[in-house]
């Protein structure tokens, strides 16, 4: 039976009845506008604060060198590449940042992406096929997800980091078929993937092993090579983005000629967009060389996870996931993102407003960004923070979370 056009609904009825319900279920989004630079102080609204939110984890998004780069790149080079890099896209400054990246990470080559998104989808729909089989943990990051459902491969995906249910996977799968992917570091949690047990098991099972280690780069490893150095462990695949420890934008896979020269064939993300901006391949390089020259940028960051850590465990305040199914294993004390998981989507929203009014910016995290019961607010640390900052967070959240129970 046709329905009447009379009674049909306009798309803007339909979408408001559905944003009256992300309303209700306190799932509701709303960007809040940051004034001038995005440093660890922020001005947030008209507000000054203290940002607890940000991946900038080096503090160098607001590092005047990095900007001077860009400006002298945005004289030499204009604001756009123009186009396609396969077209005239391809910048000298995009060369150059490539050959620096793969020299950094130890591969023999690198391919720059616009954005870490269109890394992952563009390696993984160029990699798979329907004959194909995805193996990926549950809590891989939304990108790699979606990547391997357009590639529109076999997915398997195990439970998180249970390395049991990656060898049945891989017994279950087609030799030559499968391809294993992971965080390194798993963007909500900050627990770290066992990368050298999953590359064991990929080299018996001969399987190519994925890694997205875009919380890890710059931060972790003695030269901030990340998860790799830091787990002693080289993928085949290798992600990294810019946007975070370098504190710029943008993307890389790593890994052999033949991966890289394939890509540049097939990753459609890649081919069918315009190359990004050579300023930022510019100033991504010149951070790149100042993580390389400031260790002490990764020893303060440490120092910092330390401080939070010892201080939370002082005041009783509960990091990590509360319930005995899914501890924080040990690994998320090496890595800036510390969860404090409160279940309700409202809980999570109320202590968030509590910090911002008290100066602290921390964003409250609720499905489907994390498993429905478990809203958090995701704090993240950076070299940046002073100690009397996170002392501060700190004394905050516990005066929230005590007026959470005394209300």
């Amino acid at each position: 039976m046709s329905v009447p056009k009379s009674s049909r609904r306009s798309l803007d009825e339909r979408l408001a009845v559905e944003l009256g319900r992300l309303r209700e279920q306190n799932l509701y989004r709303v960007r809040r506008v940051v004034e001038g630079r995005h440093g660890a102080e922020i001005v947030v609204e008209g507000r000054r604060c203290v940002g607890f939110c940000s991946n900038d984890y080096l503090g160098l998004a607001a590092d005047p060198r990095v900007a001077a780069a860009a400006r002298r790149a945005l004289d030499q080079s204009g604001t756009g590449s123009g186009a396609a890099a396969l077209v005239s896209g391809y910048n000298a400054e995009h060369r150059r940042l490539e050959e620096a990246l793969a020299a950094f990470v130890q591969r023999p080559r690198a391919l720059l992406f616009s954005s870490g998104w269109a890394a992952n989808l563009g390696v993984l729909r160029a990699l798979l096929g329907r004959e194909d089989t995805l193996i990926a943990d549950e809590l891989n990051h939304a990108s790699l997800i979606d990547g391997g459902r357009l590639a529109g491969a076999r997915y398997l995906r195990v439970a998180h980091r249970d390395l049991a249910a990656y060898e049945a996977a891989l017994r279950e799968a087609p030799e030559a078929d499968a391809l294993v992917a992971t965080d390194s570091v798993f963007s909500m949690d900050g627990d770290l993937a066992p990368l050298p047990e999953l590359a064991r098991l990929c080299a018996e099972y001969r399987a190519p092993l994925m890694v997205d280690d875009a919380h890890g780069f710059g931060v972790l490893g003695a030269g901030g090579r990340g998860a790799i150095e830091h787990c002693s462990t080289i993928p085949d695949i290798y992600v990294a983005t810019l946007g975070k420890s370098l504190g710029v934008a943008g993307a890389f896979v790593a890994g052999s000629a033949a991966l890289i020269e394939y890509l540049i064939q097939r990753a459609r993300t890649w081919v069918f967009s315009t190359a990004p901006p050579p300023a930022l391949a510019a100033a991504a390089r010149r951070a790149l060389e100042i993580v390389q020259a400031e260790p002490e940028r990764r020893e303060r960051l440490d120092r910092n996870i330390r401080r939070f850590r010892e201080g939370a465990r002082q005041l009783g305040i509960p990091l990590g996931l509360p319930d005995s199914r899914l501890p924080a294993p040990d690994s998320a004390a090496a890595t800036p993102i510390q969860p404090l998981i409160l279940g309700a989507e409202a809980r999570a929203l109320a202590l968030s407003r509590f910090l911002f009014e008290r100066g602290y910016w921390v964003a409250a995290i609720r499905p489907p960004t994390v498993p429905p019961g478990t809203s958090r607010l995701r704090i993240t640390l950076s070299a940046a923070h002073a100690p009397e900052q996170i002392d501060g967070l700190l004394a905050a959240l516990r005066d929230g979370l005590e007026a959470e129970r005394n209300a």
